[in-house]
């Protein structure tokens, strides 16, 4: 799941949780726009420390060769 999905959990989590009056006799809407939006900001967590780790640059070590004459 990349970025765009992680923001589109948030934005349906907080419709869920904010913008409806919505009610279901088996499943409490606020609870699951809650989770939804956990759910979001930890897969912006783990795709920005990933996305951190690709673009970590090795330096190698650099060699110098005396000429010992």
């Amino acid at each position: 799941m990349g970025i765009g999905g992680c923001i589109a959990l948030i934005a349906v989590g907080a419709i869920l949780t904010f913008a409806t009056d919505w009610e279901a006799e088996s499943v409490n809407l606020d609870l699951v726009g809650v989770i939804l939006m956990a759910v979001g900001l930890i897969g912006i967590a783990t795709f920005t420390s990933i996305a951190k780790r690709r673009r970590a640059v090795v330096q190698r070590p650099t060699v110098i060769e005396r000429d010992h004459r």
